[in-house]
């Protein structure tokens, strides 16, 4: 293969119409946009609009709903635990928490805390603080005389109306 020799693919690039130049090109007189009509100007966006009739977007009822005060728990199993014990990740005679984990690249992102899962077996004894955790997860740690501190989340009191009696 020579450079003077390369040339694209025949069909790779086709020629640009010219509309509106006579009636003899095919595509003279209203340059392929039929008749007058609002389509047939420039400039017009109608995607939604059904000539009057309440659009199909405005017809389907609403769905779904988001919970703004949801709660994304990062989770780890205490398999994962486990085996990062295993490898000297983590000493389980200290204090494993959210920290801890994330600085030895057992978890990547910190959500709003850690939930501990169930998965697997744990044989070590740790002491661990989470935010949530399952009841098997619990069940695996308390065997083998661990322990498990759940952190409290703050919850804002609600101040309490006084309604005058009469």
């Amino acid at each position: 293969m020579r450079l003077n020799e390369i040339k694209d693919n025949d069909s790779a690039k086709q020629n640009k119409k010219r509309v509106g130049r006579g009636i003899g090109s095919g595509k003279g007189k209203t340059a392929g946009k039929g008749h007058k009509g609002q389509k047939a100007r420039a400039g017009v966006a109608i995607k939604g609009f059904e000539g009057g009739q309440m659009p199909l977007h405005r017809r389907l009822p609403k769905h779904g709903f988001n919970n703004i005060f949801r709660k994304e728990y990062t989770t780890v199993g205490i398999d994962v635990i486990q085996k990062a014990i295993d490898s000297g990740k983590i000493d389980p005679n200290k204090k494993i928490d959210v920290e801890v984990l994330k600085l030895n690249g057992v978890i990547k992102k910190v959500r709003d805390g850690l939930k501990l899962l169930g998965n697997g077996s744990i044989k070590s004894k740790v002491d661990i603080e989470v935010a949530a955790l399952t009841t098997s997860a619990k069940e695996a740690i308390e065997k083998v005389d661990g322990n498990v501190s759940i952190l409290v989340r703050k919850v804002k009191e609600k101040k309490e109306s006084v309604s005058a009696s009469s």
